[in-house]
């Protein structure tokens, strides 16, 4: 069932609703509660949780026999619609960003308003699942992101089987997050980071849908989901294991590399060229061997700019 989460009124346009689905047997909570599109630019994960939802509906009316949905699932395709409309990253507004005003406030800002009403729909949910982009800029492998994980989420995190599950601290900076308040809660919480803001990168999409799907059926959410068995590795990498090159040098970055893939130290990964007199002025390398889990799509290079990451295997 699709209904609106929270109904918002602006001064000199029509109103504006946030969907939700809510799909499977009723329930005082979720089992599990997806949420894409707090930062409008990100419509890798409005597209997946859309998918997600209407694959999971047509289960529920009975399209795919072999499947059943034995638990309530929670999907918020996209939290910042107007953002997503409009294709900005911050609530068009006041430019302020969804995903720092957590727990939110039912008497605050519109952004605090709509932050209180995503967090009282999920937070009692066992399983709460974030997703999220790298920037516009950037592309990132498909990724479990874990913030001062339990014992039980990093023995979850690997039944995405996405290829890397990143760990960080629950860092103080962050305390207006919709990952901190849930982290409050009972129950498991994650991110997922995927590939490049502003696009739908359909590879990276299509496997992350599957990788939903196999985790519903591996927690026993959604039965009859015939799970594949990667041949894959899936490797857990702590902060110290990222070793970023910046660029030296501003210029015109190309790289026809892809992320994901196992790199040699000192290998070559691009070039950065004089943007007018077109002439290589910097190649770059790999600064040890590892896994490539995020490069520079944006070709316009200032001093001092990220460039890539390589994730070097404990």
């Amino acid at each position: 069932m699709i209904r609106n989460l929270l109904c918002m009124t602006a001064p000199v346009r029509e109103g504006f609703d946030i969907p939700c689905h809510e799909i499977g047997p009723a329930s005082s909570h979720p089992a599990a509660a997806f949420v894409a599109g707090l930062h409008g630019d990100e419509i890798n994960g409005v597209f997946i949780l859309s998918r997600l939802a209407d694959f999971l509906n047509s289960v529920e009316a009975g399209k795919y026999p072999e499947l059943r949905l034995v638990k309530r699932v929670l999907i918020i395709p996209a939290v910042n619609v107007l953002g997503v409309n409009l294709r900005t990253r911050t609530w068009p507004f006041d430019k302020s960003d969804i995903n720092r005003m957590f727990p939110g406030s039912t008497n605050g800002e519109t952004t605090q308003r709509i932050a209180y009403a995503v967090l009282e729909a999920t937070k009692r949910a066992d399983y709460r699942i974030d997703i999220h982009t790298a920037s516009t800029d950037f592309e990132e492998i498909p990724q479990v992101r874990l913030h001062g994980p339990s014992e039980a989420e990093r023995e979850t995190a690997r039944m995405f089987g996405l290829p890397a599950i990143m760990e960080r601290s629950l860092s103080p900076v962050f305390t207006t997050t919709m990952m901190h308040s849930w982290k409050v809660w009972p129950g498991q919480s994650f991110v997922l980071r995927i590939g490049q803001g502003g696009t739908v990168q359909l590879n990276h999409c299509q496997r992350v849908f599957r990788a939903l799907v196999s985790f519903l059926g591996r927690i026993g959410i959604l039965e009859g989901v015939q799970i594949a068995i990667e041949d894959e590795e899936v490797c857990s990498f702590d902060k110290p294991s990222a070793f970023r090159v910046y660029a030296e040098k501003a210029g015109t970055f190309v790289s026809d590399r892809q992320v994901g893939r196992w790199v040699r130290a000192g290998e070559e990964l691009g070039y950065i060229y004089d943007s007018f007199g077109g002439s290589v002025i910097e190649k770059v390398v790999a600064p040890v061997a590892g896994l490539l889990t995020g490069i520079r799509r944006h070709p316009l290079l200032f001093e001092g700019d990220l460039i890539l990451r390589v994730n070097r295997k404990g």
